[in-house]
This record gives structure tokens, sequence and C-alpha cells, in this order.
């Protein structure tokens, strides 16, 4: 059997990929989850991991190549398949790349549901599995789950969620609180139908994950933190307010370096789509809100832990050893060479604690 390791779609806007650089040549054993190759898409650099066991017998796209989301850039198979055959789909599959010929895959399925009066908008990975619901932190949105969501979509249904007034929800964000907040999650799981889900919540999403758990235990199979606010005191109070008052990429830059333990990993495009969603009406006023819920003074203003404490349901946590705004607390996880954001500095040690 030939297994054809394709360019990932990362999110709804990523059409193209480059590979930046080949973590194994061909004759290399690979499991499934070991890093093959770092891919440089419009938003950031991610690790394609292996879809699967075998052998790479083939590499199709060198390292330096742009190949369209869809195009096979690889072939994974046994030791035992023929030459010719491999040989065969490697032509195919480059003759598709060089026509432009390549069958784009689905890519996540977006909508809306109204909660409270609210809308919230989501998108969708995966047809059958377990539910499992993504909540992001302050100022982010759905797609900072990109390299998260699709490998957990080949086994379960993963829906990642914009919290009110961020990403593509609309209406206010109420008092900001974090009741209302965990509110609009248990709300989505309510028009969705889901009688029981995997929450998963970076950062400020997993204090409300934690307050949605505690608030309805038995619609909650299982929580995963990333980097969670309300697990301390410790906060980098001026990240937080630098990042809400910030209104050119100037301002903006030097606290998106707090984020993340790679600095090249500050994008002039990252920059410019947080600029972009800073910028539309009333974000400013709900960032603001929202401060209020997080800071109190130069200190975490969230106690999530006695929330944690009321429930019975498996939990893990992860943190970022390098992490710059929310210091590392106690943690299942700990992951060297990574900021705040984990998730997407290291994917596979997330989707490692979500799955394990």
């Amino acid at each position: 059997m030939i297994q054809p390791v394709t360019m990932p779609k990362w999110g709804l806007s990523m059409e193209r990929g480059r590979i930046t650089d080949w973590f194994v040549a061909e004759g290399d054993e690979v499991r499934t989850g070991d890093d093959l190759a770092d891919i440089d898409t419009d938003k950031i650099n991610g690790t394609l991991e292996s879809p699967g066991d075998g052998v790479l017998r083939r590499v199709i796209a060198a390292a330096g190549e742009e190949v369209p989301v869809g195009g096979t850039i690889a072939l994974l198979a046994e030791a035992t398949t023929a030459d010719e055959e491999l040989d065969e789909a490697a032509t195919k599959a480059r003759e598709e790349i060089d026509a432009g010929a390549v069958e784009a895959p689905e890519g996540p399925v977006t909508g809306t549901v109204e909660v409270n009066k609210r809308t919230l908008a989501y998108a969708t990975m995966g047809t059958e599995g377990d539910v499992v619901v993504l909540v992001h932190g302050y100022g982010g949105d759905k797609n900072s789950w990109l390299f998260v969501q699709e490998p957990l979509s080949r086994t379960r249904i993963v829906h990642a969620l914009d919290l009110p007034r961020h990403g593509d929800s609309t209406k206010d964000v109420g008092d900001g609180s974090l009741d209302t907040l965990a509110d609009a999650v248990l709300g989505f799981l309510d028009a969705r139908g889901i009688v029981k889900a995997h929450l998963v919540g970076h950062s400020l999403g997993g204090a409300v994950v934690t307050a949605a758990a505690a608030k309805a235990p038995g619609r909650i199979e299982k929580l995963t933190l990333v980097a969670p606010a309300g697990f301390g005191t410790a906060v980098n109070a001026g990240y937080l307010r630098g990042f809400a008052t910030a209104t050119t990429r100037r301002e903006l830059k030097p606290h998106l370096g707090a984020l993340f333990a790679d600095p090249d990993l500050v994008t002039r495009q990252l920059a410019d789509d947080l600029l972009r969603y800073k910028r539309r009406d009333g974000v400013d006023q709900v960032l603001g809100t929202l401060l209020d819920t997080l800071l109190d003074g130069n200190a975490q203003a969230i106690d999530a832990a006695p929330l944690l404490s009321e429930v019975d349901i498996p939990t893990t946590t992860i943190w970022g050893r390098q992490d710059a705004v929310l210091p590392p607390g106690n943690a299942d996880v700990y992951v060297e060479n990574a900021g705040h954001m984990v998730h997407l500095e290291a994917p596979g040690a997330v989707i490692a604690a979500i799955t394990g």
C-alpha cells in the first residue's frame, strides 16, 4: 500500500505551502506523528507530521518548492513495495503539481450559531468520532488552532470556536466575565446538539473551558488546558495592555514577541492580521473590557483552580517552558523551546496531550 503525504490545508485561507526543510530522507522509516518537513504558509511556519507508519520511499517536492494544497509531496510505503509501483505513483503526482491539476482537499466547514443573542462563528473539520471543541485565548480566534485541528480531525469531529467579538463572531462580549464566556461555549454545544465534548482551551480559553466544566460537568468528557489563565497570580500585564492599546505594526510587534520562544515566528503577516482585527468596530472596547476580567492591577484576576477542584473530569495541562505571558505553573506536560503559543510552536505535543 502506498500512502501519499500531501500539502495540508492549515486554515481557511491557505492555498499553497512552501517546503522549507525536510527532516527525513528517502529510505528513512517513520511513525505516525513523526516530523517530516517544515512548511511555510501565508500565516506562519508549521511542521508537517507523518500521516502513517512506513518508509519514506519517494520525495516528490524538494525543499524550497511551493506546492498547492493537496499536492502529493512524498510517498510512504512498506519496504517491500515494488519500485515500479512507486515510480508510477511519483510520476503521476509530479505531473499533477507541474500542471496545476491538484485537487484541493476540503477545508474547514464554517458556520454560525445564535447564543444569548450573540452570533458565534466556528469552523469544523472531521465527520466521525468524539467531539472536540477548541477555544482560543485573548485577542485570538479559531485560526490559532490551524496546526492542531486538521490532524485531530482524521479521527474526531473538531470544532474551532470564535468567542464573542473575536474572529468572525459578532455582537458584544457583554460584561466580559468568565461566566458570560463559559455560557457562550455551553450555548454552542446546545446549538450544535452536542451532548458531550472534550474541551480544549488556550490561555483565557483555558479558564473559560474550566468554568464551563464547573457549570455543566456532565457535558464535558475531558479538559485539555494549554497555558491556561487562572492558575496562579503571575502574568505579563505589560503584554496584555500593550496588545490592547497598540494601533500600529511598530507598536504591536514588540508585544507579539512575548508569544513565542522563536522570535522569527513574529511575521509581518501575523502583525497585519492582528491589526486588521483590532481595527474592527468595537474591538478596542471589547479588549479593554476583557482586561478587567484578566487583570487585577498587575496580577491575574481569574482564579480558575477552585473551579477545577469542584469537578471530576480527566484533565491534562500543557505549558511551554519559555512562556513569557503566563509563567508555567503546575503542568502535566512541559514543552521545551515553546512559548505561550505552544499549540503553534509545538502542535505535535499539544495533539498528544489531547489524544493521550
